[in-house]
């Protein structure tokens, strides 16, 4: 009963016009009767008149456009040779392993099926339609990978959600991550943090610690993402330490495992040397925020945005504080502001409390820079700190506004105190540019005039 059932839907579904497909030609389902003489019926195109179609017109301006339909996989043996109301069928009642059946989604659509028109006989969401048919390609990319057979085994129940977020990765690195997920037991959330720190480790290089750390092993991996998160938080702090101990947890190499206890050591046992304000002032980070960095930042901080066109009026009026509050961590400012920025917590950023304040720059040019290579035409945010305004640190840099420039400009302290100025704007504390594909070209503390 449930065969007939079936097909009897599957029959008016694919031959009354295909009414919910938006997308198919009428050319289509003439291609489809051809193949399916057997269940041919009168149909008569005044049953699905439209408006944008004439009544006539040539018969090569009718194949000027044809659907995409994306070409099947390779079906599995057992399935190979079932017919339509077969397929949805097996979908419906899931027979089989998720793998197995899952290159059927890909030969329905293939055939002018829509996924709410499979949704609707299988049940299959869309959502869930999309990952079983990716992580379907990933198994068999593992498969062809000559992956542990044991490795492929631990996917059979349940392994759609946990391949779908390796699909990022090459093929060797699925190897690995595949590995490492079975070692590990990891579920879909600790998948997605896996193949995330694969992937972005090799564009982090020259940060901190990064040369510790090997590229070619998971854990190191998944270790570095969690040593360099451990920044984005105040030392001490119980946020800071408990990053450090995950990433000492998933640590590899010696070098590796050495590198976290240090930065553990040196959380607050009094070893550690104290920067004093001038040795503070020394170090101004230059970054370029990537794609995608503030979504994935555990810790984010909001400050308020102003235009250095604006001069040191707007700087001024803009809100001190910005506070977060009750259990949804509503964000509360002092005043009302129109401009805004969403950061990840970096160190220089956390280390700002009260008066922390973003000023965009039209281009690069304003930034004290011998190096001649990166005085880029490009935008840039300055983050400067307004409760550290005093001229104390020759090497620091300042945002201020002196005689001969129109707007504000970013100063090193020594220029500052020669033209007789002892209060700032604002210490300068980052400098942020845009993100671009592509790009490594991060500034060392040379660079700076």
């Amino acid at each position: 009963m449930m065969a007939l059932s079936v097909s009897s839907v599957v029959k008016s579904l694919y031959f009354s016009g295909n009414n919910d497909n938006r997308y198919s030609h009428s050319a289509s389902h003439n291609h489809s009767l051809k193949h399916n003489k057997s269940h041919l019926f009168p149909v008569s195109a005044s049953l699905n008149p439209s408006p944008y179609i004439p009544k006539s017109k040539p018969q090569q301006q009718q194949q000027l456009y044809q659907p995409f339909r994306p070409p099947p996989s390779p079906l599995p043996s057992q399935f190979a040779t079932l017919d339509t109301a077969g397929r949805i069928e097996v979908l419906a009642n899931r027979l089989g392993t998720w793998h197995e059946y899952a290159p059927l989604i890909s030969s329905l659509i293939h055939d002018g099926f829509t996924p709410p028109s499979i949704e609707e006989l299988t049940g299959i969401s869309g959502v869930e339609q999309n990952r079983l048919v990716v992580a379907a390609q990933v198994w068999e990319s593992l498969q062809q990978s000559n992956s542990d057979p044991d490795v492929l085994s631990a996917f059979d129940t349940s392994g759609a959600e946990i391949l779908y977020e390796i699909r990022l990765l090459s093929a060797s690195q699925r190897s690995a991550a595949a590995r490492y997920i079975v070692d590990n037991k990891f579920d879909g959330k600790g998948a997605q943090n896996l193949a995330r720190a694969m992937k972005d480790f090799p564009g982090r290089k020259g940060e901190k610690g990064w040369e510790s750390f090997d590229y070619t092993l998971s854990g190191d991996c998944l270790s570095f993402m969690y040593y360099r998160q451990s920044r984005e938080h105040k030392n001490p702090s119980d946020q800071r330490t408990s990053a450090l101990e995950q990433a000492l947890k998933v640590a590899v190499t010696e070098k590796a495992k050495n590198t976290v206890l240090e930065e553990l050591k040196g959380k607050g046992d009094g070893n550690e040397e104290e920067e004093d304000e001038v040795g503070r002032g020394v170090l101004v980070p230059v970054v370029r925020l990537r794609y995608g960095e503030v979504a994935e930042s555990t810790s984010v901080i909001v400050l308020p945005v102003c235009k250095a066109e604006k001069g040191e009026k707007e700087v001024m009026e803009a809100p001190f504080e910005c506070k977060s509050e009750g259990e949804f961590g509503v964000v509360r400012a002092e005043k009302a502001w129109r401009r805004w920025v969403v950061l990840p917590r970096w160190e220089p950023v956390a280390t700002v409390g009260r008066g922390g304040v973003v000023i965009s720059f039209l281009d690069a040019r304003i930034l004290p820079l011998k190096v001649n290579k990166y005085y880029k035409e490009e935008p840039i945010l300055v983050v400067a700190d307004r409760e550290n305004t005093e001229v104390i640190a020759d090497d620091g840099f300042y945002l201020a506004k002196v005689n001969g420039h129109e707007g504000l400009m970013v100063h090193r302290g020594l220029a500052l105190k020669e033209d007789g100025v002892k209060e700032s704007l604002g210490m300068v504390v980052l400098v942020i540019r845009p993100p671009k594909d592509d790009i490594d070209d991060q500034l060392s503390d040379e660079d700076w005039d």
